[in-house]
């Protein structure tokens, strides 16, 4: 019995590691995607709809509305998810409060990637415990322009891994962005797991239900606008 949460400890750290490698060849890809739209485009492209250079002092939020048929499966599998952090959950969604980063929008449609930059939240997170074992993933670092996002893992408090791919972004639900009373509301994309932040959790709590196509919910993106 005593040696159960051991094997599930050190089989966390193995996914852990192996998430962790999967960080550098997921950022190339979409480095690689960049280019193979043509030197030709970035001369082309159209001029933004809204861009805000510095999101560190605006104050916005990332607000995810929790996926009921996720929450249900996790309470039976005994997961009990918890805002860490500066993170809230208000009406069913967890917020995370924008730190830093910046954002472009274009016309939807009018280039292959309409939202780029990257979106900050450090300080919060979330928590996932069962069986005695807490997993921590927070300081998510959005990045539009290869529909995921990063963040770090701590098992138990302890940092086991810093920027590694958590979730991944489905940007064909994304609605077109609204743009009133100073605020730009970027919404409706899905938040899926990673297959490797899957592994990782089914290997911690010793369970088999959750995978890549897990979704924990639906997106909306906040921001003010400068003047």
């Amino acid at each position: 019995m005593n040696s159960t949460p051991r094997k599930r400890f050190t089989k966390t750290l193995a996914s852990i590691a192996g998430l962790a490698l999967l960080a550098v060849p997921l950022a190339a890809c979409g480095s690689d995607d960049e280019s193979s739209d043509g030197g030709s485009s970035s001369s082309a492209r159209p001029e933004p709809i809204a861009s805000i250079t510095d999101l560190s002092t605006d104050k916005g939020t990332t607000a995810v509305k929790l996926d009921g048929a996720t929450l249900e499966a996790l309470g039976g599998l005994g997961v009990e998810p918890t805002p860490f952090g500066t993170a809230t959950i208000e009406d069913g969604s967890i917020i995370f409060p924008i730190t830093g980063g910046n954002v472009t929008v274009f016309e939807k449609d009018a280039v292959p990637r309409y939202v780029v930059g990257q979106v900050q939240h450090e300080g919060s997170g979330l928590s996932l415990t069962a069986g005695g074992v807490t997993v921590t993933v927070g300081n998510f670092n959005v990045d539009p322009t290869v529909s995921l996002v990063y963040g770090d893992v701590a098992v138990d408090g302890k940092v086991a891994a810093t920027s590694i791919p958590i979730l991944r972004l489905d940007g064909r639900t994304l609605k077109t962005p609204t743009f009133d009373n100073g605020e730009a509301v970027l919404s409706g994309s899905g938040v899926f797991l990673t297959d490797g932040a899957a592994t990782l959790l089914n290997d911690t709590f010793g369970v088999d239900a959750l995978s890549g196509s897990t979704k924990i919910g639906v997106a909306t993106i906040t921001a003010n606008i400068p003047a």
